[in-house]
């Protein structure tokens, strides 16, 4: 897992630090990118590193955050004392060519681990040899030490668009987009949230790759990539490095949306933005919105009707923990949508310096007339440690989370929603917060809880490397 040499927080002028490794993870290393690669529908990773290595990475993912399932068995040289010695190259040639005589695959990815990496094998030089005979196979650096693994990501997805997409020169398709948001099987919701995506961007008229999922078209999608009218970026960060790169590689232009859309106002201006960027028909999709609205605000009336009951003392204000894509949206959708307080907003998936200051600002233009407490940690001691400080108001707050803050929540009276990796007490199949269907799950889903009496057991810890 990535440890932190500092953990350094910045707040109105004053720095606390903490030395060592990073308590209660909220990330794993950027080997973990083989989650990227399983969901791209017949792609294959082949993992060049330690025993165990891969199958912890993508195991906590998988195991410890939603219950998602998945495909967790895939071809590794389990490099040992040997291979750290002697080099690795001759094992990885044997397992790919081991590979390609029992594995129906499109597309093959090697990913390598800090052994590879730091032992300086020439990956490149055996994955060329296939590459030289025709096979569909690429392969990316994904050393642990190199980051977490939103890192390992932009990294794989460079590796495929130029090794295996390749230089295009012809024209591009006017209507057709490639999304670049959410990362699969760390986002809790992914699956469903991609697919929800898909539907509002086909609802107003456009063609969509969503590249990730069950609903992508595979690797015959990849390929499609630079045949794309544009690239659209939604995510406070996650995404741009790659379409920052596609727009120098095949000129391609690109819309950045920091803020996921959850709620009809957050939805309706999201699409509207795509519509002015791409051009397309306005009319077609006015037409949608207002439908999409309609339906919405039909079962927000019937809910206006508890909302405004006494009786439950609902909860007035909130602290979101998780990465920024998340936590950016839901506090969003609480405040704009709900009328919540925000109380205290940490962000957790340690984005690069060049973004912080935007997403802070993100945060601030949610609402002028109140202030937001932003702060950019990744250990859960100090995590907690903030929220035990926060003014949390005389009621029971809302506290949108992971797993890691079950005992706090219930230590504090707060009510918990697992939005963010690990979430090890939630089952995620389609589930999805996004957009208008995506809301009137949340606002089920949360107040729900906030009436629901929740006995919590002693000690709970998400089965993190198990």
């Amino acid at each position: 897992m990535p440890e932190a040499i500092v953990q350094t927080e910045t707040v109105s002028g004053n720095t606390a630090e903490r030395s060592g490794s990073i308590e209660q993870v909220r990330s794993v290393c950027s080997l973990g990118a083989i989650g990227s690669v399983l969901a791209i529908p017949r792609a294959i990773p082949i993992t060049h590193c330690g025993p165990g290595c891969g199958n912890k990475q993508i195991g906590s993912l998988i195991g410890a955050n939603g219950h998602q399932g998945g495909e967790i068995s895939f071809p590794s040289t389990n490099a040992t004392e040997h291979e750290v010695i002697f080099g690795g190259t001759g094992r990885l040639q044997e397992l790919i060519e081991s590979t390609l005589r029992i594995v129906d695959a499109d597309l093959f990815v090697v990913l390598t681990g800090c052994v590879s990496d730091l032992i300086g094998d020439d990956v490149a030089g055996v994955v060329g040899v296939f590459q030289d005979q025709g096979v569909p196979i690429v392969y990316a650096e994904t050393g642990g030490f190199r980051g977490n693994n939103l890192i390992g990501h932009e990294v794989v997805v460079r590796a495929i668009v130029d090794q295996f997409v390749g230089d295009y020169d012809g024209g591009r398709e006017t209507g057709t987009v490639n999304v670049w948001s959410l990362l699969p099987w760390f986002n809790t919701f992914w699956r469903g949230d991609l697919e929800e995506i898909r539907r509002l961007l086909e609802g107003i008229g456009l063609r969509v790759n969503i590249l990730f999922g069950p609903d992508s078209g595979g690797v015959a999608e990849w390929k499609s990539i630079p045949k794309a009218q544009f690239n659209l970026v939604l995510s406070p960060w996650l995404g741009v490095a790659t379409a920052r790169h596609l727009e120098e590689k095949y000129g391609q232009p690109f819309l950045h949306v920091p803020v996921l859309p959850i709620g009809a106002a957050a939805t309706a201006a999201f699409l509207r933005r795509v519509v002015d960027f791409s051009g397309l028909d306005s009319e077609k999709a006015e037409a949608f919105i207002a439908r999409e609205e309609e339906h919405y605000y039909r079962y927000l009336e019937h809910f206006a009707i508890f909302y405004a009951s006494t009786q439950h003392r609902l909860p007035s204000k909130f602290v979101t923990v998780g990465d920024s894509a998340y936590a950016l949206a839901v506090t969003d959708f609480a405040v704009s949508q709900l009328g919540l307080v925000p109380t205290l907003q940490i962000v957790t998936d340690n984005p690069p310096g060049e973004f912080r200051e935007a997403i802070r600002a993100r945060f601030e233009a949610i609402a002028t007339d109140l202030s937001f407490d932003v702060r950019f940690l990744e250990d859960g001691h100090l995590i907690h440690q903030a929220i035990r400080g926060a003014d949390l108001g005389v009621k029971k707050p809302f506290l949108f989370g992971t797993s890691w803050e079950l005992e706090l929540a219930a230590e504090l009276g707060a009510i918990l929603l697992e939005v963010s990796f690990p979430a090890n007490d939630e089952v995620v199949l389609t589930q999805s917060y996004l957009g208008y269907r995506g809301a009137l799950r949340l606002v089920e889903t949360l107040y729900t809880s906030a009436i629901r009496p929740k006995v919590v057991p002693p000690s709970v810890h998400p089965p993190l490397n198990r």
